[in-house]
């Protein structure tokens, strides 16, 4: 059976839906952000009443953008806000969290377990949130006679294809492990397939039914693949997947990952962290400190600048 599992990390929140060995679905939170399901006082710092949109500026200094306002609502005025959806990096900018005016009676996010009915756990089984993790991180997935590659742009999430076996094998065999990704790396928004082009449409209908049966329980529209072998997806989006986290913030992604290395190490002796500098420079005081606590062990930083930014290590050396 099907159970959410939790890891309260450092930095982050990790959640994975285990069934048996086998990873289904995968989740990350990095506190300290504005989540969906916030509701809180905000400021309105600006109002455009012909289109009822405006910004609101939070308690934590994020900003966010609101629609629906009422139209007499006053810049600088207080107004209770949901948060619908959190902010998203992408390549050289951010979409800001969005919100909207609500009457509820203001609360905290959900934590992941609690938003998950998760059991929160000290360590996921050996491997796999390790396997859930290089997936998101180097974007490509393999498959019989290729592989998948994604790649997160400002507009859409890009999966190409890619492989040397025969297109409508290879079509063929990549929609399970598609939709297997899909709720592996947690993505939702707009994310477009550029299956191999197939110019017989009995096969095109073929991978639309495929698609159909292997997504019957994910919720989400699609269309039709066309001659080019593009089927386009779209799924609600609440929050930065797996794979935009780790593309889009690599430097943090790599110090939280050397994070949960360190207290795994089982040997005697203070705890050593060498890892490329723009990895130790994101690596904060209090994330030290939470780290020197849970182990017990006195913290000491090392930079590398040969090694890759997830190549950071983390081992016992004399006190």
């Amino acid at each position: 059976m099907a159970e959410w599992l939790v890891e309260e990390g450092i930095g982050e929140q990790r959640a994975l839906q285990v069934e048996g060995d086998r990873v289904l679905a995968a989740r990350i939170e990095w506190p300290g952000q504005l989540s969906a399901g916030v509701v809180e006082d905000a400021k309105l710092a600006q109002f455009d009443p012909k289109t009822r949109r405006g910004l609101a500026m939070f308690g934590n200094g994020e900003e966010a953008l609101v629609g629906r306002l009422p139209p007499a609502s006053r810049e600088g005025s207080a107004i209770r806000l949901e948060v619908t959806r959190a902010a998203l990096a992408e390549s050289g900018r951010l979409k800001r969290a969005q919100a909207r005016p609500t009457t509820a009676d203001a609360h905290p996010a959900s934590s992941l377990a609690e938003a998950l009915s998760a059991r929160v756990i000290a360590r996921f089984p050996a491997g796999l949130w390790e396997d859930v993790w290089t997936d998101a991180w180097t974007g490509e997935i393999a498959l019989s006679g290729g592989a998948l590659l994604f790649a997160p742009t400002p507009a859409m999430t890009v999966v190409d294809v890619d492989g040397t076996a025969p297109p409508a094998q290879l079509a063929r065999g990549a929609v399970g492990p598609l939709a297997a990704a899909l709720r592996r790396l947690d993505l939702g928004g707009s994310i477009a397939v550029d299956f191999p082009s197939l110019p017989d449409k009995a096969q095109r209908r073929e991978i639309d039914r495929l698609l159909g049966e292997a997504l019957a329980d994910w919720p989400h529209e699609r269309t039709a693949m066309n001659g080019f072998g593009l089927v386009q997806l779209v799924a609600r989006l609440e929050r930065p997947s797996l794979l935009h986290r780790l593309a889009l913030s690599r430097a943090g992604a790599a110090a939280r990952m050397l994070l949960r290395r360190a207290e795994q190490v089982g040997e005697p002796g203070a705890l050593l962290l060498t890892a490329h500098p723009a990895v130790s420079a994101k690596l904060r005081k209090d994330w030290l400190a939470d780290l020197s606590r849970r182990t017990g062990r006195e913290v000491r930083l090392a930079a590398d600048p040969a090694l890759a930014l997830e190549g950071g290590f983390a081992q016992a050396v004399p006190r």
